[in-house]
């Protein structure tokens, strides 16, 4: 059964993804911010971490990057509501910083469970490969 970490400031969208993994036989963690989660990768063994990129105090981006220096090799999907490259062309593509930073995949929010469970799994064999 592989291990799941969700790092999101929203306890509903934290619930929601928690609940909809563990449905699917997932082992699932849920925190709300990124202190949190880099402390619980220090700490634990995690196949996947999922990554709201908007988050108070440290985002998305910032933890992406300290996760990566604590486990170089570790899956990190990345999710956001804010639509990138939209049609407000002045704002920085947060994906691409995203991606830069070490994240192997993205989710738009809102995302529904089949979306969340294929993004998962690409990155579980991602991972094995």
């Amino acid at each position: 059964m592989a291990r799941i970490l969700i790092i999101d400031d929203d306890a509903a969208v934290r619930s929601a993804t928690k609940i909809a993994l563990e449905v699917n036989g997932f082992d699932v963690v849920a925190v709300a911010d990124g202190k949190s989660g880099i402390g619980a990768v220090a700490e634990q063994q995690f196949d996947v971490v999922i990554v709201d990129l908007f988050m108070p105090g440290m985002d998305g981006l910032a933890t992406t990057t300290a996760i990566r220096k604590i486990s170089p090799h570790m899956p990190i999907i990345t999710a956001s509501g804010f639509m990138f490259g939209g049609a407000c062309p002045e704002m920085p593509n947060f994906q691409a910083m995203a991606e830069e930073a070490g994240a192997t995949a993205a989710l738009y929010k809102p995302f529904r469970p089949k979306e969340l469970l294929q993004a998962v799994q690409k990155a579980i064999e991602l991972a094995a490969a």
